[in-house]
């Protein structure tokens, strides 16, 4: 059956290279090991859910949300250990805060478009929100190992002035957490350029160290640094909060780009429930980290394995000689993982694996030996 006739003439009004992009597809996973995403398998222990739902009941649910977000701001920026001088702006996830940082940047300059520049590979969503928000996005490649390739970034920072350049640390899917010396020297290229750095920390309840102690130690030298955190691995990914600490002159220019009311009251309130039980979150933090050292042991020994990386975060990166074959066989048998070797040449032959609890890990340790 063909379109009718005014369908296809409003679907002409979609910009071209949107109606050439696919959706971000989350695959289905009813009665499945979700090994695929990231995931706290963690849930709240039964009095904190009891707790919890009390005082989510108990919130105004007809009013948009008020002064509760500021509370949540400065319990935020107190976890943090935000340095002085220093705003926060709040997105629904980080993946908003992307967008909103790109909105807030695109403008062209001496007769070009603006860019955006990132280490590959890398976080998916840097490349689609420089794409969807008119910027050009500069895609320098690390190195075989996932390292950061000094010299190119320097080469294309020179070259391309970016107006926002992406260090994910640790990185996503490859869980690496770059040479300090090496970030600090990029950073300061980027700021001789005039550029904004965004040290992207979502995983860094899992990384042995955070640029947010640079950043303290330092503060006029990273004075053009945004640090950019979720709670999605803190624990709440079903909750959508990301947060964004910088120079308030540089944070409050980016608040401006911000929709009205895009934290709900019920984000927020479990947001800073959430913050008033950190402890326990940090507890399973720990638990996840001591089962990732279970987790590359298991793996290093696993015959099929052709390489593990290691990881700052709560994911591992393999290669296997068929990953295609592998994700098939493990999806046959109840677990979910990535295969991210189409995603960048680097990543060939690459699956991503979830660090989940002990147990969780054996399944899945078991259902890829039976698939390699």
């Amino acid at each position: 059956m063909t379109e009718p006739e005014n369908l296809a003439r409003a679907l002409q009004r979609i910009r071209p290279d949107v109606r050439a992009m696919h959706a971000y597809v989350v695959q289905p996973a009813g009665g499945m090991l979700k090994m695929d995403a990231m995931e706290n398998p963690f849930g709240l222990p039964p009095q904190l859910q009891a707790a919890l739902g009390a005082r989510l009941g108990a919130l105004a649910l007809n009013r948009y949300p008020g002064e509760r977000l500021e509370d949540l701001k400065q319990a935020l920026m107190q976890y943090a250990g935000a340095p002085a001088g220093s705003a926060i702006v709040l997105g629904n996830g980080s993946d908003e805060l992307i967008s909103l940082l790109a909105l807030a940047c695109a403008q062209a300059g001496a007769g070009q478009r603006a860019k955006l520049l990132a280490p590959m590979p890398g976080f998916v969503m840097y490349p689609m929100s420089a794409q969807l928000q008119g910027l050009d996005f500069v895609n320098v490649s690390l190195t075989a190992d996932f390292e950061l390739d000094e010299a190119a970034m320097l080469a294309a920072i020179a070259e391309h002035r970016p107006a926002i350049t992406y260090l994910a640390y640790p990185n996503n899917p490859t869980a690496t957490l770059w040479d300090e010396a090496v970030v600090q020297r990029v950073i300061d290229a980027v700021g001789a350029q005039g550029g904004i750095v965004v040290m992207d920390e979502a995983y860094q309840p899992f990384a042995s160290r955070s640029w947010l102690a640079r950043m303290q130690a330092e503060p006029a030298r990273n004075a053009h640094v945004l640090l950019m955190r979720t709670l999605s691995k803190f624990g709440l990914a079903g909750v959508r909060l990301g947060y964004l600490i910088g120079p308030a002159a540089l944070v409050g220019e980016i608040e401006k780009v911000r929709p009205p009311y895009n934290v709900s009251v019920l984000n927020c309130e479990a947001a800073l429930f959430a913050l008033e039980h950190a402890e326990v979150f940090a507890a399973q933090a720990a638990e996840l980290r001591a089962a990732r050292s279970e987790l590359l042991a298991a793996l290093r020994r696993m015959p099929g394995v052709l390489k593990v990386w290691d990881s700052e975060a709560n994911m591992v990166l393999i290669r296997v000689a068929d990953p295609a074959a592998a994700h098939a066989g493990m999806k046959a048998r109840g677990v979910l993982v990535k295969n991210v070797a189409a995603l960048h040449p680097l990543l060939a032959q690459c699956l991503r694996l979830t660090v989940g609890s002990s147990a969780d890990n054996a399944l899945m340790l078991a259902a890829l030996e039976a698939s390699i």
